[in-house]
This record gives C-alpha cells, structure tokens and sequence, in this order.
C-alpha cells in the first residue's frame, strides 16, 4: 500500500498537471520587462515545476544582456519565481543617436537617448566584452581617485595602449595603456595643480607635463 501510495503521489508531481506551473513572477527586472522574462524563460504553463529544469530557466534568462544574475526558484503548487539582479552602468559610450550602457565587464546592455547622471562617458570604436580597448578603458576608470572624477569629461581610447582622459577645463591625461592604472591616478591627482595642458603619465614614475 505505501509503495502504491508513493507511486501515486509521485505520478500526481511529476507526470500530470497537479504541479503545474499557472504563474510565472518576475522580479528585479526593469530594463527588460516582465514578459521579456518570461519569454526567455520558455516555461509552458502546465510544465511540472518538479520536472521544470530549474538550471536551464536561468541559463536562457541570463542570456539577456541587461542580467547580470538571477534566481530561479519553485513555489509550491503552482508559481516559478525568477528573480533578476540587473548589470550595472560602469560607463556609457557615445554612439548615433545616444549612448551605449556598458557594465564592468564590458557588455553593452542598453541604449539611451541620454546618459544617465553622473555616468562616465568612454570613447571606444566598437564596445563590447571582447574589445581590448573597452576592457582597458574600464580598468582606467575604475582605478581613478575621487578627484579625478569629478574633472573627468571622458576616457578616450583608440586603443587599449593609447588611452587619454579628457578632463573638464579642456587638459588631457595621456594615460598609455592601463598598466600600474592606480599609480598613474595618483600621481595624475597629484599634478592637477600644475601649470599646463598636457599631463604625461604614461611612465608614472618620471610624468611630464607640457604646454
């Protein structure tokens, strides 16, 4: 009898809708909606949530370029709860028409018509996780001190060995690759003061400065 009873309950979870998934929640997601979720979540409704391959949810999920993390999780009889951790904005880059959202790690997961405040702008011809240069420019800008920052205009890099900081009053930082980027800060932050145009750190122990 325990053996059939087992049986029975078994067959009711896993092979008939009794389980089933009825709703599907989303949380945490603004950049893509709710139902951009759930399209690429790809769960039927009906789908046992104790056959529902949690692991494969989240994996078509995360291919979405806004999300950075997510959770999925089982509800008990009849909910999926997908929870989002969205990227968040490292950088932007200018481009036709607007700006390009990129996070640390480089992935261009947005487009705005207008930068978000206080977001720093960065110059790249062709952002994205596997471009040397995005990925130089961002080691730059996450090293900055505080008061680079704020006499920051934008990180221009044509290359990741050919980095240069324009900076507010219209100077430049030639900053070269982003090798010893903290020193380079510092010792940047340090000649502010100076009289000149052009500060040269490429070298940071012997920086010039010209004009």
């Amino acid at each position: 009898m325990i053996v059939l009873l087992l049986g029975a309950g078994a067959w009711v979870g896993f092979g008939t809708s009794v389980l089933g998934v009825r709703e599907v929640v989303v949380t945490g997601s603004r950049i893509a909606s709710p139902d951009e979720v759930r399209a690429a979540a790809a769960v039927a409704p009906g789908t046992s949530l104790l056959r529902l391959d949690t692991a494969a949810v989240a994996a078509r999920v995360h291919a979405l370029p806004s999300v950075a993390d997510v959770d999925v999780r089982r509800s008990l009889p009849h909910t999926l709860r997908i929870d989002v951790t969205e990227r968040a904005v490292a950088a932007v880059v200018p481009e036709s028409g607007g700006f390009a959202v990129v996070s640390a790690d480089g992935v261009v997961f947005q487009h705005l018509h207008a930068a978000p405040p206080g977001a720093a702008v960065v110059r790249v011809d062709a952002p994205g996780p596997n471009d040397p240069a995005t990925l130089a420019a961002l080691r730059v800008l996450s090293a900055l001190t505080a008061r680079l920052r704020t006499v920051l205009a934008e990180v221009v890099a044509p290359s990741a060995t050919q980095i240069t900081l324009t900076l507010t009053d219209g100077r430049s930082v030639v900053w070269g690759d982003a090798s010893d980027s903290a020193l380079k800060a510092e010792v940047a932050t340090a000649l502010l003061g100076q009289p000149g145009r052009t500060i040269d750190v490429t070298v940071p122990d012997v920086p010039t400065i010209r004009g």
